[in-house]
């Protein structure tokens, strides 16, 4: 095990989050960051379609549907798109930010078994901000938002430039995000991790 592992708690002189004056409204639906996104995208027809929506303070919620395509055993969610579900949901609490961050550690507990066909309640928040680290939880419920805890999450987000997008990501879908004449849309291609 490497020294250098990135820890989920803040350092003591970490400051609490604030919410940035132009994040989105209380209520508001983020939409998604990425037509091609697994996540959030449309244009993925097996992705998770995932729909979050901002909170108050610094949290946000978010829904998605456990189809088929998601299982792993039998008539049961795939561990990994439940992870993703909540990388997902976490990586939209730095739009609150107006942060371009990405996921830096998760660490992931599995409760409950997630069944095909359930609705994942999300929720999500950030608890702490420390130079370019974002701490932040999230959980997810199954049977409504107040049913059980099936799966949560600890992670640490870290703040980086557009340039990791273009210097990291594959050209075409970069020169693709950069073309495309809607601003707002070019603009949030690079809000959230890839």
């Amino acid at each position: 095990m490497s020294g250098d592992r990135t820890s989920l708690t803040p350092p003591p002189d970490a400051a609490a989050p604030v919410r940035h004056p132009e994040a989105p409204a209380p209520g508001e639906l983020l939409g998604a960051h990425y037509d091609r996104c697994f996540g959030c995208g449309e244009g993925q027809p097996h992705g998770l379609h995932l729909e979050a929506r901002a909170g108050e303070g610094v949290r946000v919620s978010a829904e998605f549907t456990v189809k088929e395509a998601h299982q792993g055993a039998p008539g049961l969610a795939h561990g990994g798109v439940l992870a993703t579900a909540l990388d997902e949901t976490l990586g939209s609490l730095n739009w609150l930010l107006q942060a371009i961050a990405v996921t830096g550690r998760l660490e992931t507990d599995f409760l409950r078994p997630v069944p095909v066909g359930t609705v994942l309640h999300l929720d999500a928040e950030v608890t702490a901000v420390h130079g370019r680290k974002i701490y932040s939880r999230a959980e997810g419920r199954i049977g409504g938002p107040e049913g059980p805890v099936a799966v949560r999450a600890d992670a640490v987000f870290i703040e980086v430039k557009v340039e990791h997008f273009i210097q990291n990501g594959r050209p075409e879908e970069i020169e693709a995000a950069m073309a495309d004449p809607d601003q707002v849309r070019r603009a949030r291609a690079f809000e959230v991790n890839p």
